[in-house]
């Protein structure tokens, strides 16, 4: 999805269809044209009411899109799951979400897919959270806040929440942990560096609760 960045509504609505265009292939047999359109648009819409940067929220649109629909079909069973499925929920999906699922994508190396979102996701991750993970070699620069969404919640094996309260719909058969982590939110980068550590701690245990005999 190596498209440009539009700037007018025209623009706008032909990289959209060309975004349905490639999801529906990749989804032929799964999903019908008119849901990945609507997919596609419902997206676009949900990250440009935050996304600070708009010019580039018809290409993010596109990965949410088809991260939903990925989603979507697991939930189905439409598609099956190679590995656990790791949600992460906060409110902003800028701070701890985020540093969370990087964290844990790295230290599973692909035994795990990770997901995170926000209940009320900000406009951009906090630059405090950048600078911290860039520091252990962790570049968060082209991941953005993403909306909770529905269809995520129900792929999810383990559901993680960060501080969202009741935000996140729960499910008959998954499993739940709420982390009562702080909030990099307006802190240090000195602050912000024992909370990316404590969810670090975190997540190795985690890891190595999910596979237990794998770690």
């Amino acid at each position: 999805m190596s498209l440009s960045n539009p700037t007018s509504d025209e623009t706008i609505d032909h990289v959209l269809t060309r975004l349905g265009a490639d999801l529906t292939s990749k989804f032929a047999g799964i999903f019908s044209t008119e849901t990945i359109e609507r997919y596609v648009h419902e997206s676009y819409v949900a990250l440009h009411r935050t996304a600070k940067l708009k010019r580039y929220v018809p290409v993010l649109a596109g990965h949410f899109a088809e991260e939903r629909l990925t989603a979507l079909a697991q939930s189905q069973g439409a598609l099956d799951k190679t590995v656990p499925e790791i949600l992460f929920v906060c409110v902003h999906n800028a701070g701890r979400s985020q540093m969370a699922a990087a964290l844990l994508a790295r230290a599973a190396n692909g035994r795990v897919h990770v997901r995170s979102a926000g209940s009320a996701p900000a406009d951009q991750i906090t630059p405090a959270v950048i600078e911290a993970m860039q520091e252990i070699g962790l570049d968060l620069g082209t991941e953005y806040p993403k909306p909770l969404t529905d269809d995520v919640v129900r792929a999810a094996d383990v559901v993680i929440t960060m501080g969202c309260g009741d935000a996140c719909p729960v499910y008959p058969g998954k499993r739940y942990l709420d982390w009562s982590v702080g909030d990099p939110y307006n802190e240090t980068i000195e602050t912000v560096r024992a909370i990316r550590d404590e969810i670090d701690v975190r997540v190795l245990a985690l890891l190595q609760d999910v596979l237990p005999h794998k770690v």
